[in-house]
């Protein structure tokens, strides 16, 4: 009886439950917002507002991807919505040395825009971005807005930046926009996303600073070339280069002179992935060059639900140009990386930036090429103390050598005791045998700090001279045989040649002076594909040896005389000493233990 009643009990409640239920008014729908737009804070028609929890309303990208363009005096930047990024920036003041109708134009041939975002190395988004127009201003900022299958939103603003701004002509402001739009936690951190730093290719089959990626840390340059990727002898292929730093300055990807990079605004850990890629220059070229794409780390952060970070950069998409990097300050300037030589290619690029500014005032045509000479006459005429000190040198060595005869007669099989007496000699004239290498050893700095500085000179790029249109170009006028013809490395050999005959054998060795006959024939095939900027300056050079040997072969002849005895021997001297007295003792280890080697015992006779 007792189960009966509370069955009729229960029963009873359960109708009136769906009684109630059923008669009770529902709510009015919400309007939902056009596809494509966001809820924030809860109002569609406040894009520009903060972005907190978004509603469960999805992005809905667009169909088809949209392109824009900021503009700048020097670069058209495309933006595309299919990655929110930089798809092309095209230079306006560059053209293609492949087809010199066309401009240079960077991340050219990437199916990612610069500024998209990987969930891993080369792991590259394709979502297609929604174009916020009323954000956006024509020719000045673009802003994107999208989300991942992660449940980020993502939104990203670029915007040229002011015109007073070094480098401003090549250079966006880029704000990144990050929140976690789930009802939980991120599953991984930010710092799992990177942002894409494009690709760097050659850009012609003559360039030979190979495509590199590169980044600063705490204020120290690190550049990984493209060849890592491909190994070599001494090194295996790598497919995937991951490098990490605590406080990342800046990163970027790089041609022989062109870069792109980017760099935030607070320093902060980060880290770079990079891939090579071989590709072809033109569609009806063999040749395969060899690339570089990489990327950037997001900060390390992990979002709670809602929660919103907002990142900004500076993307820098142009050229390799030392005097605006420089003024860019903040370490843009090691971009350019000199190598070892940095301190004078720095100093050669300043006197040419100069002397072509001053020379520009007078005429326009040529002026790089008329700068080239003034930098090395410059040069060559502040070493002169320097030369005429060692011709004098070497003149006087010259009078010794019938001194120096004498001794090897003298001495025929004691060498070091030759080159002891030797340095006698010369501590008695009071000659210094170095002196005669100074103006050789000095140019060698100067000629490889040249030598780095033209491999970055993007000054000098279809800039020409006499018969050469690019400067920083080989100065081919044929082929014969299908080998380019370049006159002025030939120049450039034949004066080296002549300026080594009109130079006094002082030794009268004769492996010096063939060694000294090939160094022409080294320089030509060290310069022959290399740029005519670098032949250009190297015959100037020999040209004003030429005149500053004529012109000391006139002067007096210097005298030779023994100087007052007395003083200590001379570094030279004490080091041929050295020399002999360890020959000495080597000689008699040898006699000694020639002398205590036992001998052998004869054994008793035998009748036979």
């Amino acid at each position: 009886m007792y189960d009966r009643k509370t069955w009729i009990v229960v029963t009873a409640c359960t109708v009136l439950l769906g009684l109630n239920i059923y008669f009770t008014p529902k709510p009015e729908p919400k309007a939902e917002p056009p596809k494509g737009e966001s809820v924030i804070n809860g109002d569609p028609s406040t894009p520009g507002g903060e972005v907190g929890v978004l509603t469960e309303t999805p992005i809905e990208p667009p169909v088809e991807s949209k392109t824009v363009t900021l503009e700048t005096d020097a670069t058209v930047f495309t933006l595309t919505s299919l990655g929110g990024g930089v798809k092309t920036a095209e230079l306006k003041h560059q053209n293609s040395v492949v087809d010199p109708e066309k401009h240079v134009v960077l991340n050219e041939g990437e199916s990612s825009p610069v500024g998209a975002i990987s969930d891993g190395p080369d792991r590259l988004e394709t979502i297609n971005y929604v174009y916020r127009e009323n954000e956006s201003v024509p020719g000045q900022k673009a802003v994107f807005l999208g989300k991942h299958p992660s449940g980020l939103i993502v939104k990203k603003t670029w915007s040229t930046v002011p015109a007073e701004d070094a480098g401003s002509n090549y250079t966006l402001d880029f704000q990144l926009d990050i929140e976690n739009s789930r009802d939980a936690t991120m599953r991984q951190p930010l710092e799992q996303y990177s942002l894409f730093l494009g690709r760097a290719k050659p850009l012609h089959s003559k360039e030979l600073t190979p495509t590199a990626f590169f980044w600063r840390e705490d204020g120290s340059f690190h550049n990984e070339n493209a060849t890592e990727f491909k190994g070599g002898m001494f090194s295996k292929a790598k497919s995937l280069i991951v490098e990490s730093a605590e406080e990342m300055d800046y990163v970027g990807v790089s041609s022989q002179l062109f870069a792109t990079v980017i760099r935030p605004s607070e320093v902060a850990p980060g880290g770079v992935w990079s891939k090579g890629f071989e590709t072809r220059l033109a569609a009806d070229d063999d040749k395969q060059v060899l690339g570089v794409r990489a990327g950037y780390n997001l900060p390390t952060k992990t979002l709670d639900p809602g929660e919103r970070e907002t990142y900004s950069y500076k993307v820098f998409m142009g050229p390799k140009d030392n005097r605006m990097l420089r003024q860019m300050g903040d370490g843009w300037g090691d971009i350019m990386n000199y190598g070892w030589f940095s301190i004078f290619s720095r100093f050669m690029n300043f006197l040419l930036v100069h002397i072509h500014d001053l020379v520009s005032k007078i005429s326009d045509k040529w002026s790089w090429g008329w700068a080239i000479i003034l930098v090395t006459l410059l040069v060559r005429s502040l070493m002169w103390p320097l030369y005429a000190r060692s011709n004098r040198t070497m003149k006087r060595m010259a009078k010794l050598k019938p001194e120096m005869d004498k001794l090897k007669e003298k001495y025929p099989d004691d060498p070091a005791k030759v080159q002891q007496e030797v340095m006698g000699l010369y501590r008695k004239f009071g000659i210094n045998p170095v002196g005669g290498c100074l103006p050789m050893l000095a140019q060698i700095p100067i000629f490889f700090g040249f030598y780095r500085m033209l491999q970055y000179a993007v000054e000098l790029r279809g800039n020409g001279f006499l018969w050469v249109d690019d400067l920083s170009m080989p100065d081919t006028v044929a082929h014969v045989l299908g080998y380019p013809l370049n006159i002025l490395p030939i120049v450039m050999a034949l004066s080296s040649f002549i300026q080594m005959q009109m130079m006094p054998n002082t030794s009268g060795d004769k492996t010096q002076m063939m060694i000294m006959k090939l160094m022409p024939l080294m320089f030509f095939f060290f310069c022959y594909n290399f740029a005519s900027a670098l032949a250009l300056y190297w015959t100037t050079s020999n040209v004003f040896s030429i005149f500053q040997t004529w012109l000391t072969a006139r002067m007096p002849e210097p005298e030779l005389k023994a100087k007052a005895s007395g003083g200590g021997k001379s570094f030279m001297e004490k080091m041929a000493a050295a020399a002999e007295q360890q020959q000495k003792m080597k000689k008699a280890r040898g006699r000694v233990v020639e002398d205590e080697s036992p001998k052998k015992k004869r054994g008793p006779r035998t009748g036979g």
